[in-house]
C-alpha cells in the first residue's frame, strides 16, 4: 500500500502546482518600459550634441517621419531655431493627452523659441513626427554660469538686424540678406552664436582685414567671441538668413 499512497500524493502535488506554473507573466506597465523612462534633453533620441563650451551645449535635432524623441527633460533654459517644418504631436510625461499637430505651429523655418526653465520649471515630453517630412532644428542648452551677466550689444541702429528676442539670458536678432545686400557694422559685446537658417555665399567685412568669405549650409553655426566688429554682405545668388545670439 505504501507505493500507492506515495504515487497518489505525487499526483495531487502536481495538480495543485499547475495553476502557479500556468500563470502567465504580465506585461510591464508603460511607466516601467525602458523606452518610456525620461532622459535629459541632450541624451534624447535624435538630439545629437555637436558642440559644447562653458556657455552652451548645442544639439542638432533631426526627427525622421514616423519617429519620436522619447520622453526627455528640458532641465535648463534653452533655445531652438527651426530649420524645416514638420507635422508633429506632443505628449507631456504622465498625461494621456496627445496634443494634435499644429497646436504649437508647424515649425516654420527661422522661428526661434526660448524655453524658460528658470521661471516655469523643467518640462518632460515627447514629440512624434507624424508627417511625411523630417523635422530639423538647432537647439542649445544654456549652462548656469551664476548671477554675473555680460552686457550685450544694442543693434537697433544697425541696418539689417531685427531684434526677435530679449530676456534675462540672451538677446537675439534675425538677418535676411538678398544677393548684394549688406548689414550695418556692429561690435559684439558678449559671446554668442550665429545659426544659419538659409545658407549661401557671404563675406564678413572686418575693419583693417581682408573680407572673410564663407559658404554655410542650412543648420551650420559659428561661435562668436565678444569684441568682434563686422558687417555681413551677401555675395551669392540666393537669400541668406541667420539668427545671431549674444549671451548675458
Amino acid at each position: 500500500m505504501r507505493p500507492v499512497i506515495s504515487a497518489s500524493l505525487f499526483v495531487l502535488a502536481c495538480v495543485l502546482a499547475q495553476p502557479a506554473l500556468a500563470q502567465p507573466t504580465s506585461a510591464p506597465a508603460a511607466s516601467d518600459r525602458i523606452e518610456d523612462k525620461p532622459v535629459p534633453m541632450d541624451k534624447a533620441p535624435f538630439h545629437i550634441p555637436v558642440f559644447a563650451n562653458d556657455y552652451i551645449i548645442l544639439l542638432n535635432v533631426n526627427i525622421p517621419p514616423g519617429r519620436n524623441t522619447g520622453y526627455h527633460i528640458h532641465y535648463a533654459d534653452s533655445v531652438s531655431v527651426n530649420l524645416s517644418p514638420a507635422t508633429q504631436t506632443n505628449q507631456n510625461y504622465g498625461s494621456s493627452v496627445v496634443n494634435p499637430p499644429g497646436a504649437a505651429g508647424e515649425g516654420e523655418p527661422g522661428r526661434a523659441t526660448f524655453t524658460n526653465v528658470t521661471k516655469d520649471g523643467p518640462r518632460t515630453h515627447k514629440a512624434t513626427n507624424v508627417g511625411p517630412t523630417p523635422f530639423h532644428n538647432i537647439s542649445f542648452i544654456l549652462k548656469d554660469r551664476g548671477p554675473a551677466r555680460a552686457e550685450v550689444s544694442d543693434r537697433s541702429g544697425a541696418k539689417g538686424f531685427t531684434q526677435i528676442m530679449d530676456n534675462a539670458r540672451l538677446r537675439a536678432w534675425r538677418v535676411q540678406l538678398k544677393p548684394g545686400e549688406s548689414t550695418g557694422q556692429i561690435t559684439q559685446k558678449a559671446p554668442g552664436l550665429r545659426v544659419y537658417v538659409h545658407g549661401g555665399v557671404l563675406a564678413e567685412v572686418i575693419p583693417g582685414s581682408a573680407d572673410r568669405g564663407m559658404s554655410p549650409y542650412e543648420g551650420d553655426f559659428i561661435w562668436q567671441d565678444a569684441g568682434q566688429t563686422r558687417a555681413v554682405k551677401n555675395t551669392g545668388t540666393t537669400l541668406i538668413e541667420f539668427v545671431e545670439f549674444e549671451l548675458k
